[in-house]
């Protein structure tokens, strides 16, 4: 497994890991941010950006995936940042492989199963005929159509047209597919026996309603040195709504 990663500056490493429908250049700005003092390796996991298409789809195989990563870049240990889905994914990467973790970032995600909520998203993008568009502008306006959401999703939704120059036509980078058939595993609580006992923290948006206080038991059970830092005025999109933000507390909380 070839996960496709962006690298900036020098330093310990960090791996930060998208949520769903993401890619690595999500978290660009906070990366490069980073990158003064760190090496920032910002991944796509399976069936997103560029990295493999595959069948299977679930935490354990992408924690699995993110560990070869590691090996292939001799990448010993490491601080893991995961926003949303990714977060789950370094949840279940710090339970199965402990080790090789030095500090755990977990933003605005919980351990739990979720109701779903992504399947109209779905929907949308696979009612699209993309072998019956001739421009980017007019796979916008039939999501647009499609889906009551703010421009801001509808232009993150956009980042997942390819348009390859050779075939004149337009894919989804996204293995969707996948996706579909997966969405409940996506969605499915993180369950260990075991904890990760190492500095972990949780970090999520006051606009947002995805850790929630009832939450917090059965993260301290998981992760016994959790701290909580809530970020006023921002939503689940905590990176991309308060950048600055985020950079000094993961500034401070990464630091030696």
């Amino acid at each position: 497994m070839d996960l496709y990663f962006n690298e900036y500056g020098s330093g310990f490493p960090i791996i930060i890991v998208h949520g769903l429908l993401g890619t690595s250049d999500n978290w660009i700005t906070v990366a490069k941010k980073l990158s003064d003092e760190f090496s920032v390796f910002n991944v796509d996991v399976r069936n997103h950006g560029r990295s493999p298409h595959l069948p299977e789809m679930n935490y354990p195989a992408m924690a699995a995936d993110l560990k070869a990563f590691m090996e292939n870049q001799w990448i010993h240990k490491a601080h893991l940042i995961g926003h949303s889905m990714g977060g789950k994914l370094v949840m279940q990467f710090a339970l199965d492989y402990p080790d090789v973790v030095e500090k755990l970032v977990i933003v605005d995600i919980a351990p739990k199963t979720y109701p779903g909520g992504h399947e109209h998203i779905l929907q949308a993008l696979e009612d699209i005929d993309l072998n019956d568009v001739d421009s980017r502008e007019e796979v916008e306006a039939e999501l647009t159509k499609r889906l009551d959401e703010p421009k801001s999703v509808i232009q993150f939704l956009m980042k997942n047209l390819h348009f390859d120059r050779v075939l004149k036509n337009y894919s989804w980078k996204m293995n969707l597919s996948a996706i579909v058939d997966h969405y409940d595993e996506i969605s499915t609580a993180i369950e260990s026996g075991e904890s990760f006992v190492g500095p972990t923290l949780f970090i999520s948006g006051g606009k947002s309603k995805y850790i929630l206080p009832e939450d917090k038991p059965r993260i301290k059970e998981l992760f016994p040195n959790a701290q909580f830092v809530v970020i006023e005025d921002a939503g689940h999109w905590v990176h991309a709504e308060k950048p600055a933000e985020i950079f000094e507390i993961l500034k401070e909380f990464l630091k030696e």
